[in-house]
Formats: C-alpha cells, sequence, structure tokens
C-alpha cells in the first residue's frame, strides 16, 4: 500500500469541455513517483486533451491535477510557472526548431530557465545529446535526420534541465518498428538513471506492454476512465470487451466512435 509521499501526481475528478463538448468526465487516478504511467485510448478518448490539461495548456472545467500534493489550476501564475519548470515535454512532431542544430535545441531551456555560463551549456548539451546516442550530431540540422534521431533530439531537449516528470505525446508515432523499440529502451533508461516519473500518451500497444508500470484506459464514447492498472495485468485479466479490443488490437478499437476536438499549443 503506497503512501502519500508516492503519489507524485494526481488527478483529481477532472471533467475537461471545449464550449459545451465535453471530452473528459470525471477522471480520478494517482501516479506513483518514479513510474511510467499510460494513458491509453482509441481516436477521441481525451488522451492529449487530458496531457494538455496536465502540462498546462488547457484549463479543465472543473477538477484539479495535483503535482506533490499541490494543486496546479489554483495556484497563480509564478506557483503555475515554477512548476512548469519541473517538467519535460517530448511532443508528438518533436517540435524541434528546423532552423536551429541539435546543439541549439537542446541548449534553448538552459539558455532561457538558467544562469549558467555559454561553456557550462555547452558541456550539458554534449552529455545529453550523447545520452540519446547522438554524441557527434550536434551541428546537426533536424532535416538532415531521421524521424527517430530527430524524437531522441527532442528527448534530449525534454531533459535538459534535469526534470522530475517526463511526459511523451505518442513517442513512438511515426517511427518503425525497431526505431520504436530503441526509444522504449530509452525511457526506461531515463526513468531507471534520473528515477523521473515518466507520463507517456500512446496507441501503440507494443509499447504499452514494453514500458507500462500503470495506465488508464480512456472510452471514445462516454469520455470516461474505463480501466486502471498495469496494461500487461489488465491484458491477462480484465473482461472488459472494450479494453480487450484495444489490448488485442482489433479495427474498431483503433479508430475510436467520437472526435477528439484539439487545442492549439505553442512548440517546446
Amino acid at each position: 500500500m503506497s503512501n502519500a509521499s508516492d503519489i507524485k501526481i494526481e488527478i483529481r475528478n477532472l471533467t475537461v469541455a471545449y464550449g459545451g463538448y465535453v471530452v473528459l468526465r470525471d477522471i480520478t487516478t494517482r501516479i506513483r513517483r518514479g513510474q511510467v504511467f499510460i494513458i491509453m485510448g482509441g481516436s477521441g478518448s481525451g488522451k492529449s486533451t487530458l496531457l494538455k490539461t496536465m502540462i498546462g495548456l488547457k484549463a479543465p472545467t472543473q477538477g484539479e491535477v495535483l503535482y506533490d500534493g499541490r494543486g496546479f489550476w489554483c495556484a497563480n501564475e509564478t506557483e503555475q510557472q515554477a512548476t512548469l519548470r519541473r517538467f519535460g515535454v517530448l511532443f508528438q512532431s518533436s517540435a524541434l526548431w528546423t532552423s536551429k542544430t541539435l546543439a541549439e535545441n537542446v541548449a534553448l531551456p538552459l539558455a532561457e530557465h538558467t544562469e549558467l555560463s555559454r561553456s557550462q551549456i555547452d558541456n550539458i548539451v554534449r552529455l545529453k545529446l550523447s545520452l540519446v546516442g547522438l554524441k557527434g550530431f550536434e551541428d546537426y540540422m533536424p532535416a538532415e535526420l531521421s524521424g527517430g534521431m530527430r524524437k531522441r533530439a527532442a528527448l534530449a531537449r525534454a531533459m535538459a534541465l534535469d526534470p522530475e516528470i517526463l511526459f511523451f505525446d505518442e513517442p513512438s508515432a511515426g517511427l518503425d518498428p525497431i526505431s520504436a523499440r530503441r526509444l522504449d529502451d530509452l525511457i526506461l533508461e531515463m526513468r531507471d538513471s534520473l528515477g523521473a516519473t515518466i507520463v507517456v500518451v500512446s496507441h501503440d500497444l507494443a509499447s504499452i506492454l514494453a514500458i507500462g508500470d500503470n495506465s488508464i484506459f480512456l472510452d471514445a464514447v462516454t469520455h470516461t476512465m474505463r480501466a486502471e492498472g498495469n496494461p500487461r495485468e489488465l491484458l491477462k485479466h480484465s473482461k472488459d470487451p472494450h479494453l480487450r479490443e484495444f489490448l488485442t488490437r482489433t479495427p474498431a478499437a483503433v479508430s475510436g466512435d467520437a472526435p477528439e476536438v484539439e487545442a492549439s499549443h505553442h512548440p517546446a
């Protein structure tokens, strides 16, 4: 039984809507410190909306997201910014600045949020790129790299400030199976080496089963949380037909039944 100090993130009675269209309804879950936590579900289930609410891009209609027991959306702007600096975010598109080298991309959060010298930043940038297997690629432009390499570069940027919490939006999207597996291995290495809590939005079954310590399954029809637990245990024991469809990857589960309204966001 975990105590309160084990809980890094708590989502409490969360409802999120775009105008009159409710995307998420009454979501409650807890994420333990050092877990890889998967947000899974079919298209239109609200996965990306939940992520946006967690990282400060979309305010909830009701409910709260708490970090180490402190509410994010009820906090003032200064407190919110302090919390956001504890995050690293990898967007689905990688969101690298195409006009900047990999080194310049990774250096950006360090230059913006620290008072480190240029030489100190350069040393950290080389270290972070080395950790994701991109040593020697500092001066490459994003367009010169494969999709998998761009994802790893974006991960290096997300790790630049040594975040306590890492958020990944469909990290394996657009990758071939080998590159996706390498990225999964890298995510597990980040959890183990940094002790970070990692939240992953994914519909990639292989990735979900490979890296997830815990998960929630969102339903596109009711916009509620339909199941919670270790995804491998859910696959073994759940009798829920919708969840079993999703975890055994039948076409109906992948397509979903309702459109998800997307909010625009700025690049990372």
